[in-house]
C-alpha cells in the first residue's frame, strides 16, 4: 500500500503572528507619540502648531493603521480560505489514500487470484504432461513390442527361406540321383503291383466271408429275438398269473395294490412304526404270498430264468438320532426288505428266487407331505422279473 508523507504548512501561523506584531508596534508608536506630544505641549506653549501637525500625523497614522487593519482582515480572510483549501485538500488526500488503499487491496486480491489461477493451471499442465508421458511410454512399449514381433517374424522368415533353400538343394540333388534310381524303382514298382494284386484277392475273399458271416448273424439275431420275445411273452404270462394269484390270496387285506409290473404292499400293515420286524399280520400275509410263489415255481419251466425282487421304500421323514439297529432310511428300507425275504424263505420259497433291495426315500410315489401321501410312500414292492 502506498503512503503519502504529510507536510506541515506553517504559513497561516506566521501570518497571524506577523499581524499581531504589527498591531502591537502601531499601538506602541501611538502611545509614544501621545506621550511625546503631551510632554512637548506642557513644556512649550509655543508648540501648538506642532501638536496640530502631530494630530494630522496621528490621523494619517490612524488611517494607515485602519488600512493595515483592513489588510490584516483581508489577510485573515485569505488565511481562512487557504485553511479551508488545505482542509479540502486534506479530505481529498484522505479520499485519495482510501482509493489507493482500495486499489492496493484489489491489486493484492488480483495478485492472489492470479497466483491461485497460475498454480491451478500449472497443476493441470503438469497432470496433462504426466498423462502425455504415460501415453508416450505406452506407445513406446507398444512400438517396442511390435518391433520385437517384426524381428521375430523376420527371423522366422529367414529360417523359412533357409529351409526352402535347403529343400531346393535337396530336390536338385534328388533330381540328379533320380536318373540313377529309375531302373531300381521300376523293379520295386513291379514287385509292389504284384503284392497289391495278391492283397486285393485276399481282400475280396475276406469281404465275401464277412458278407456270409453277416447273413449268419442276421439269421441268428432273428432267432434270438424271436426266442427272447417268446420268453418275454411267457414271462408276462407268468407275471400276470403271479399278480392275480397274490391278489386273490390277499383279497381281503387293505393296503395292497398292483401297479404295472410290481405288487405293492403298504409297510404299515407289515411293520410297526420305526421297526423292521414283521408283525403277526405281516407274517400271515407273507405265508399266503409264499404259497403263491411256490405254486409259481412248479408252473414255470426250469429253462426260464426268473427272480422276485423285494424292494423296500420309506417316506422322507429322517430317522430319530440314536435309534438302535439303523441310522437312516436307506438302512431301514433294506432291513425291512430282508425281513420279508427271510419270512418267505421260512415259508418254503427258494432263496435263489429272492433278491432284497433298499431304496430309502429316493423313489416316492407321492411328493406331498400329508399323512396319507407319506403313508403311501412307505411300502414293500414285489416284482417278478428276469435276473
Amino acid at each position: 500500500m502506498l503512503k503519502f508523507r504529510e507536510r506541515t504548512n506553517s504559513w497561516p501561523g506566521f501570518v497571524d503572528l506577523f499581524s499581531n506584531l504589527v498591531i502591537i508596534l502601531i499601538f506602541l508608536l501611538i502611545v509614544f507619540v501621545f506621550l511625546w506630544t503631551t510632554t512637548t505641549v506642557f513644556n512649550n506653549k509655543a508648540s501648538i502648531k506642532r501638536v496640530a501637525e502631530l494630530s494630522r500625523a496621528n490621523a494619517d497614522q490612524a488611517q494607515t493603521i485602519s488600512s493595515m487593519s483592513a489588510d490584516s482582515e483581508e489577510a485573515k480572510r485569505l488565511l481562512v480560505l487557504a485553511r479551508a483549501e488545505l482542509e479540502s485538500m486534506g479530505a481529498a488526500k484522505s479520499a485519495l489514500e482510501s482509493q489507493v488503499a482500495a486499489l492496493t487491496d484489489q491489486q493484492r486480491v488480483l495478485i492472489e487470484q492470479t497466483d491461485s489461477l497460475l498454480a491451478a493451471n500449472t497443476a493441470d499442465f503438469e497432470k496433462q504432461l504426466r498423462e502425455k508421458d504415460a501415453d508416450l511410454d505406452q506407445l513406446t512399449a507398444t512400438f517396442k513390442q511390435q518391433l520385437d514381433e517384426l524381428n521375430a517374424n523376420r527371423d522366422q522368415m529367414q529360417a523359412m527361406v533357409q529351409n526352402l533353400t535347403d529343400q531346393l538343394n535337396a530336390a536338385q540333388t534328388a533330381a540328379q540321383d533320380k536318373a540313377a534310381l529309375t531302373e531300381e524303382q521300376a523293379a520295386h514298382q513291379a514287385d509292389l503291383a504284384a503284392q497289391i494284386a495278391r492283397l486285393n484277392a485276399a481282400l475280396a475273399d475276406s469281404e465275401q466271408k464277412i458278407q456270409d458271416q453277416k447273413v449268419q448273424y442276421m439269421e441268428m439275431s432273428n432267432r434270438l429275438n424271436k426266442a427272447l420275445a417268446d420268453k418275454i411273452a411267457q414271462m408276462n404270462e407268468y407275471q400276470s398269473a403271479f399278480y392275480r394269484a397274490v391278489k386273490t390270496a390277499l383279497a381281503n387285506v387293505p393296503g395292497i395294490e398292483i401297479d404295472g409290473d410290481r405288487f405293492i404292499i403298504a409297510s404299515d400293515i407289515l411293520f410297526a412304526s420305526g421297526a423292521y420286524s414283521l408283525s403277526a399280520d405281516g407274517k400271515n400275509q407273507m405265508r399266503l404270498i409264499a404259497r403263491v410263489i411256490k405254486d409259481l415255481e412248479n408252473q414255470i419251466p426250469t429253462d426260464v430264468k426268473w427272480i422276485i425282487r423285494v424292494d423296500g421304500h420309506t417316506d422322507k421323514r429322517p430317522v430319530i438320532p440314536g435309534t438302535p439297529g439303523f441310522s437312516n432310511n436307506m438302512q431301514l428300507s433294506l432291513l425291512r426288505a430282508t425281513a420279508v425275504k427271510n419270512e418267505l424263505i421260512a415259508n418254503g420259497v427258494s432263496p435263489r428266487r429272492l433278491i432284497p433291495s433298499g431304496f430309502g426315500d429316493l423313489y416316492p410315489l407321492e411328493l406331498g407331505t400329508s399323512p396319507a401321501e407319506m403313508q403311501k410312500n412307505r411300502r414293500i414292492e414285489l416284482r417278478l422279473t428276469n435276473p
